[in-house]
């Protein structure tokens, strides 16, 4: 493994755990195209879509650690909601990883891509009024969470991901969370999505370690440091920060399909 290699890995883990702490995010959105496409652009070895979800797994797991530390003083965190969708997203997740061993890449990337899609077109929707409601007073329907939450916990195990880029727009748009508790509590719901899926990887034999260590470092130094920052940036601002990174990703992926 060459210094070049490890640069290239440290910076894409540097980078989307970065915009993880920030957005609320795991991060495989923006990590998983860079581990699929990056490589390769520096004359590197490629990943393959199984190593790159696994990879992605385990990075998650550390990414979200380092995010709910940060995160771990204020009225931010909303532990009903982190019962009711970490529940039922460990479950789903437990099922996609395991299944995903028998799936191709190409079925793994479409995956990937219709969840990605089914992000971007949620955070289009107007969610008005979210955020000036006091965060003491929020209020949901658990069961229907605790479904979405199994939904997408099925399909981000198949991909690698903790399927925050999901649970983001669901818990806006259709949940009506604020945006500021959005990001923290699905931090939380995220890495104990991650927990689910890195455990169906490694058992699976899907993890490259050395890459994702090197990753795992780079998550925990840029983590706290996203969050930090996104606690100064207005939501509406965070929002479009996410909805572009989706959006993007989305294109990216279905460009790279067809």
């Amino acid at each position: 493994m060459s210094i070049l290699f490890v640069v290239v890995l440290f910076l894409i883990g540097f980078v989307g755990s970065f915009l993880s702490g920030m957005l609320g995010i795991g991060g495989s959105i923006i990590k998983y195209p860079m581990l699929l496409f990056i490589p390769q652009l520096f004359g590197l070895a490629a990943f393959s879509a199984h190593e790159v979800s696994g990879i992605s797994a385990v990075q998650v797991l550390f990414a979200t650690i380092g995010g709910v530390w940060a995160f771990r003083k204020g009225n931010f965190l909303n532990y009903r909601l982190i019962m009711y969708m970490g529940i039922s997203i460990l479950i789903g997740s437990l099922i996609g990883g395991f299944s995903s061993s028998s799936m191709s890449e190409d079925t793994i990337n479409i995956v990937y891509g219709f969840l990605a899609l089914a992000a971007v077109i949620m955070m289009f929707v107007p969610t008005k009024g979210t955020d000036d409601q006091p965060l003491e007073s929020v209020r949901f329907n658990g069961p229907l969470a605790a479904v979405f939450a199994l939904v997408v916990g099925i399909g981000s195990g198949i991909v690698g991901a903790a399927g925050a880029f999901l649970l983001v727009p669901i818990m806006l748009v259709i949940l009506k969370i604020p945006t500021r508790m959005t990001i923290a509590s699905s931090l939380a719901i995220t890495f104990i999505s991650s927990i689910g899926a890195t455990f169906s990887k490694v058992a699976t034999g899907q993890v490259e370690y050395v890459p994702a260590g090197i990753m795992i470092v780079a998550s925990l130094i840029a983590a706290p440091l996203g969050v930090q920052l996104g606690k100064r940036i207005e939501p509406k601002y965070l929002k479009a920060l996410l909805t572009i990174l989706i959006l993007g990703t989305t294109i990216k992926i279905w460009l790279d399909i067809f």
